[in-house]
C-alpha cells in the first residue's frame, strides 16, 4: 500500500498557520487539466533497479485509476521520462559530481530506449495519452523538456503531479509548476519516495506553498463532478 502519511493531519496543521484554509482549489476544469506523471520508469521501479524507489510499485493502481478518470472527463495524461542528456545537450556535470561513482550507471540506464529508461509495464498508457522526455529533475527547467509548450498549447491551467521520487523529481517539477502559475495539485497516495520521513516533509512544503494536497479518490471525486459533457 502507498505511503502511510496522514496529508488531512498536515493539511490541519497548515490551516491553522494560515486563518483555516487548507486547500485553495475548490473546482476543475477537466479540459484544462493534465496529469504528469512523473519518472514511473523501470530504472525507478524494478526490484534491484539504478535508482529502485520500493514504495513505487504501491502507487501504480492510484495513478492507473486518475490517468482513467481523466481521461474520461477530458484532461490529459503526460507520462514523463527522464533520459540521459545527449551530446551536444547543455551540460549538467554538476549532477556527475555529486552522484560520485554511481554516474555512470545512472547515465547508461537512462539512456533513450535503455531497458530502464522504458516506461513500467503496469502502467496503462493508451493512445489517448502523451509521452515526454525530461533531462532535469523538473521538467520545466529551460532545455528538460518541451512540457511548457505542450501544456501552453492544450490551453492547461491546472497540472496533477504523481509519480516518483517524490522529493526529487515530483517536488522540483510541482515547484516550477506554481511558480509558472499553474495551478497545482500533488497527490500524496500517488507518489512516493524512499522513506516515510521524506515524503511527509515534501508533502508539508507542498502543502503550504506550491499545492493543493488530495488524495486519489478526492481527486477522482473531483474529476466526476466536473466531467466534462461529450
Amino acid at each position: 500500500m502507498p505511503h502511510k502519511v496522514d496529508h488531512h493531519a498536515i493539511l490541519d496543521r497548515i490551516a491553522a498557520e494560515r486563518g483555516g484554509q487548507r486547500n485553495v482549489l475548490r473546482e476543475l476544469d477537466p479540459r484544462r487539466t493534465a496529469q504528469l506523471v512523473i519518472d514511473m520508469q523501470n530504472g525507478f521501479m524494478e526490484s534491484g533497479a539504478p535508482v529502485e524507489v520500493p514504495m513505487a510499485r504501491e502507487v501504480v493502481e492510484q495513478i492507473n485509476r486518475i490517468s482513467a478518470a481523466l481521461r474520461t472527463a477530458g484532461g490529459l495524461n503526460l507520462f514523463i521520462r527522464y533520459t540521459t542528456p545527449a551530446e551536444g545537450d547543455p551540460p549538467w556535470s554538476s549532477f556527475a559530481e555529486r552522484l560520485g561513482p554511481a554516474a555512470d550507471g545512472h547515465k547508461a540506464a537512462f539512456l533513450r530506449g535503455a531497458h530502464h529508461w522504458q516506461l513500467w509495464p503496469g502502467l496503462e498508457v493508451t493512445d489517448a495519452d502523451s509521452l515526454i522526455e525530461k533531462k532535469r529533475f523538473s521538467a520545466f527547467v529551460p532545455g528538460s523538456s518541451d512540457l511548457y509548450e505542450v501544456l501552453q498549447n492544450r490551453g492547461i491551467d491546472t497540472v496533477i503531479v504523481t509519480g516518483t521520487m517524490t522529493n526529487c523529481c515530483c517536488e522540483s517539477t510541482a515547484r516550477d509548476a506554481m511558480q509558472m502559475n499553474y495551478r497545482t495539485i500533488f497527490v500524496p497516495d500517488a507518489t512516493a519516495a524512499t522513506t516515510e520521513h521524506e515524503h511527509a516533509a515534501t508533502l508539508h512544503t507542498m502543502g503550504r506553498i506550491f499545492a493543493d494536497l488530495l488524495s486519489s479518490d478526492e481527486l477522482i471525486g473531483m474529476l466526476e463532478r466536473a466531467r466534462a459533457p461529450a
